[in-house]
């Protein structure tokens, strides 16, 4: 389902393409509309910005971040993440903070639906599979989520995209960018395999990403 890109997406992508001064390069595939869900390390605020405005607009149109209730469900934010980004906003730490493990059963299988409801039949996501931000200078193990909703949409594209420095443009806790230049890479699209363990999986998902990071960096 295509929500059109509301205006002021526009004029942020726009703003955070200026201060990022992203480098774009796709290593593995191809700009186009295709499903795919793109899973991105997580250093800023600005990184789904910053990857969102990297895509070709008919992409845009398809693409929904998924993103943190508790932080992007109050305020202006709320605004921007439903209104503007149409983000699917979901639990912080999703199934694992709950005490008991039925029921963390029943949210993490209610997790998975939302966001196989959020793809449909064309849209794609961008969903960060650590969890949380990072420091910008490792890439944390990645949480199950990703290997769940690709055994549950195992036709969509996954497509590694490595962020590289936008931890020093709006480091954790700041509200005011400082612009420097960035880099993103678009790595080749995985598919689960059939007999995939999740742990084959997330570790080969992960290694995928790493890959793409610059030389020098781990």
């Amino acid at each position: 389902m295509s929500y059109g890109i509301h205006p002021i997406a526009g004029i942020i992508a726009a703003f955070a393409r200026s201060i990022s001064g992203v480098q774009i390069h796709w290593a593995g595939c191809q700009p186009d509309a295709t499903q795919r869900i793109y899973f991105a390390n997580h250093t800023s605020h600005l990184d789904f910005v910053v990857l969102w405005s990297a895509l070709p607009s008919e992409a845009r149109a398809l693409v929904r971040p998924v993103a943190a209730k508790d932080y992007w469900d109050k305020g202006i934010r709320a605004y921007l993440a439903q209104k503007v980004f149409h983000a699917v906003l979901v639990r912080r730490g999703g199934a694992s903070q709950a005490r008991d493990s039925e029921q963390a059963l029943i949210e993490a299988r209610a997790l998975i639906d939302q966001l196989v409801d959020a793809l449909g039949d064309s849209g794609s996501l961008i969903l960060f599979p650590e969890g949380t931000r990072g420091t910008g200078e490792t890439i944390s193990p990645f949480r199950s989520g990703l290997y769940y909703l690709a055994k549950k949409r195992p036709d969509v594209e996954l497509v590694p995209a490595y962020l590289e420095n936008l931890s020093r443009i709006l480091p954790k806790g700041e509200v005011i960018p400082m612009p420097r230049r960035s880099s993103l890479t678009f790595g080749k699209p995985l598919h689960i395999e059939e007999s995939e363990t999740k742990e084959a999986f997330l570790t080969r998902a992960h290694a995928a990403l790493q890959a793409l990071q610059p030389k020098g960096q781990s």
